[in-house]
């Protein structure tokens, strides 16, 4: 049996001590507790040393718990502080009421009647109070109380015992070759052919190595990283931009009402303060009130310059591609923006109130439907899926409009997006005289998807394990669910 130069040093301290922990075997053979642990583990495999592994739980008093134990517990402290009874609303001004009061009536100490507290006894020390002074001792109900609490916090220590076998016991008794062993060559090694003389390292080739972990890119960013360069390599320009804007560029200037429920609390987060409103507003304005100088007739309703001023976090990043195309007017322009957005959503597997959304726009003299969905059936391809079709959508700033879907295998056909061609409400006050195709999607859904996730908020998590175990690149379509479109209708806020 060929054993390296280590596992026959252990091997031969093992039959000499019968057991031990890697650090006192280490301290035996001039090695550390962790490399000892190593080479018991490749002598466990040949069956010549076996290796123990306890676990043991201890538990220790946070800063807080401490302080608790010097001073009493909430309970405590508030029962001291009045004589026999005390009213309610008195007894609430004390800064331990709200989680004192509660331990109280628990404990059996008070009884409350009509707004008024009572002393029941003279609260003897309660098992938790013996559980905060002593954890080591506490039963499992007081420690799990403890642990709620945060008074306490658990402490998990793991000790090895590596002991030989009867087979390493024979090997060790035959006699054991203690060599040094050369495991790396040097190159003067090599060429002067020192090597032949030496004893070399025998490598078991049948062996998996210990993984390695190198540091590499989220692979949330890896997908919004392969979306760029498909869209850079398309041939469009990326924008930036504040994700604080004034509701102008993010609401009235994409011809939304200043009355629409996308404005309002349960969808935009509002914020302090104003910001100016841009040269020409005056046209935006006209176009909302009666249509400006186009066949529309506006919405017929008084619009308020004060309102368009008021700041919020962007809710789509439309905001960043009608603010470009007011500064470029004149074709040809091909532009995407990959961004962060933010809306008043609930927290649950498929909704977060921050997401990234992507978009682009084109506007040449003669771009039409069919160039539009041309755009998005290369950049799907481009993004792996081979199978797209489209069918008549609506969204408030585009006509006519299209939702792009998919085909997944497992899941069928899956909306991906929505597009269309910008109204002439949205792009006559700038002075925009050619079509604007424009399109949309939620990058965040298509990384469920392309992931196979079932909760978006596995994509912000810190889970490193997740991190590690995704391969990199582009991963494959294993599963998926509905992506929010970048342009929305009501339904579309209210579903989101």
């Amino acid at each position: 049996m060929a054993l390296t130069y280590h596992e026959k040093v252990l091997l031969g301290a093992l039959s000499e001590k019968g057991s031990g922990t890697p650090q006192e075997l280490g301290t035996a053979i001039g090695r550390d507790g962790d490399a000892v642990l190593q080479y018991g583990y490749l002598l466990q495999d040949r069956n010549l040393a076996s290796i123990h592994r306890e676990t043991t739980v201890s538990y220790t008093r946070t800063d807080e718990g401490e302080e608790y134990n010097r001073n009493g517990l909430p309970e405590r402290q508030l029962y001291r502080s009045f004589e026999s009874s005390i009213p309610v609303a008195e007894l609430n001004t004390h800064p331990l009421a709200r989680i004192g009061i509660g331990w109280m009536r628990r404990l059996g100490w008070i009884s409350i009647a009509d707004g008024i507290i009572t002393k029941k006894n003279d609260a003897p020390v309660s098992d938790i109070e013996k559980a905060l002074a002593d954890p080591g001792a506490a039963d499992a109900g007081n420690i799990a109380d403890l642990l709620r609490r945060g008074l306490i916090s658990q402490v998990e220590s793991v000790t090895y015992t590596i002991g030989i076998t009867k087979e390493g016991t024979k090997v060790a008794a035959a006699g054991l070759d203690l060599t040094e062993e050369t495991g790396t060559l040097s190159s003067d090694q090599i060429t002067s052919g020192e090597w032949k003389n030496l004893s070399l390292r025998r490598y078991d080739i049948r062996k998996p190595p210990k993984p390695l972990y190198p540091g590499k890119i989220h692979p949330y960013q890896q997908l919004i990283d392969q979306m760029r360069r498909i869209l850079l390599e398309m041939g469009f320009t990326e924008l930036h931009g504040e994700i604080v804007q004034s509701s102008f560029w993010n609401f009235d200037a994409l011809f939304q009402p200043q009355d629409h429920p996308a404005r309002e609390m349960q969808d935009t987060f509002h914020l302090a303060g104003k910001m100016p409103l841009p040269r020409g507003w005056e046209a935006v304005q006209a176009m909302h009130e009666n249509g400006g100088e186009t066949s529309s007739t506006g919405w017929g309703r008084s619009w308020d310059p004060e309102k368009a001023k008021a700041t919020v976090l962007r809710t789509h990043t439309t905001s960043l591609s009608i603010q470009y195309l007011a500064s470029h007017t004149k074709p040809p322009v091909k532009a995407f923006a990959i961004g962060r957005v933010y809306r008043r959503e609930a927290i649950d597997p498929t909704h977060t109130p921050e997401f990234e959304q992507l978009e682009g726009i084109v506007m040449d003299e003669e771009v039409n439907f069919r160039h539009l969905m041309g755009y998005l059936r290369e950049f799907y391809h481009r993004m792996g899926f081979s199978d797209v079709r489209f069918r008549p959508g609506y969204f408030p700033y585009t006509e006519p409009s299209v939702e792009p879907e998919v085909y997944v295998s497992g899941l069928g056909w899956v909306e991906l997006g929505g597009a269309g061609i910008f109204r002439q409400e949205v792009t006559a006050p700038f002075g925009i005289e050619y079509p604007v195709l424009a399109w949309g999607l939620g990058a965040s859904r298509v990384a469920m998807l392309k992931m196979g996730l079932k909760d978006l908020r596995e994509l912000y998590q810190s889970d490193i394990d997740w991190i590690r175990n995704t391969p990199a690149g582009p991963g494959n379509i294993r599963a998926g669910l509905r992506v929010q479109p970048a342009m929305d209708t009501d339904k579309d806020r209210e579903e989101h």
